[in-house]
């Protein structure tokens, strides 16, 4: 009996987040080994229904770059980066939409639905969802004055997300699992960055909260100990020192730039951890690093 009575315990705990939360909208941005491994990948679609159950609207946005690397080396074809981009011919973007919106999407979806709940996937296509450009990346060249002009293909940027579609899944409790791919008015077809194609999501829904499950346990200071809670000054300076390197420093940004946008709290946690995001939502201090306005 005493077992039990701990587990009503816990139950009653997490009810003030409950009330908090319920009603709002969560953008989970979905990738690293929370998205390998098969044990992590199912208790991530649990912890999403479960969401989904207590009246939280989860939206899932999902990347799979080592995927999309693996299919490209079975077909033959060797993977080119530019400045932390890959090269995106039409080849390869075709390889691209495969893995995203083909494989890993159904691969979610059908996980989330074998944990009872219900899931559509979409890409940044689907009631033009995502709407792209293509991205200029300026490098500077070693002793050259002005920045060289790089193309680096099909790769684009988000310029606007038309939520309507995610609304319309919400309002009939699917839960939506988004790859990041982007289109113009044209009809390009764009290969977009999932972090920055989660914030964008994150902004327009105006979510309650924006988490990135990543394969650290947050953002680290000089010791590798972890910071609970950073805000822009704090962020720049760390960057300026050098102790926030990386794939760190895009991620920070697009949580201030989500931040802007209307989101009100912006984590970076641990995916690699069993219900992280569960841990996140409620528990008192949380895990990872949240990163506020400031």
């Amino acid at each position: 009996m005493k077992k039990q009575i701990e587990k009503i315990k816990i139950l009653f705990e997490t009810l003030p987040y409950i009330r908090k939360f319920a009603g709002t909208t969560v953008v989970i941005k979905f990738g690293g080994h929370a998205m390998v491994s098969p044990e992590l990948k199912q208790l991530f679609a649990e912890d999403v229904v479960f969401l989904k159950y207590l009246g939280i609207n989860p939206v899932v946005v999902h990347g799979g770059g080592p995927q999309i690397g693996a299919m490209m080396e079975r077909l033959g074809l060797k993977p080119r980066f530019i400045d932390g981009h890959r090269f995106t011919d039409e080849e390869t973007m075709d390889i691209v939409e495969m893995v995203l919106a083909g494989k890993i999407n159904k691969d979610i979806v059908s996980s989330i639905q074998r944990a009872g709940g219900k899931a559509v996937g979409l890409s940044g296509k689907d009631g033009f969802l995502l709407q792209a450009r293509r991205k200029k990346l300026k490098l500077a060249r070693s002793g050259e004055a002005e920045a060289e002009l790089i193309d680096i293909g099909l790769v684009g940027e988000v310029t606007a997300v038309d939520p309507d579609v995610i609304r319309a899944l919400e309002e009939w409790d699917f839960i939506p699992v988004i790859s990041p791919i982007g289109v113009d008015i044209e009809g390009h077809t764009y290969n977009l960055n999932a972090d920055t194609a989660a914030a964008a999501v994150a902004a327009a829904l105006k979510a309650q909260k924006l988490v990135y499950l990543t394969d650290s346990e947050g953002v680290l200071d000089k010791d590798g100990a972890l910071i609970p809670t950073l805000d822009r000054a704090k962020i720049a300076k760390l960057i300026r020192q050098g102790v926030i390197t990386g794939g760190m420093i895009p991620k920070v940004n697009y949580c201030l730039q989500a931040i802007d946008g209307g989101v009100r709290q912006t984590h970076v946690i641990d995916g690699r951890l069993e219900h992280a995001i569960l841990l996140e939502l409620f528990t008192e201090s949380g895990i990872g690093t949240e990163i506020l306005e400031g």
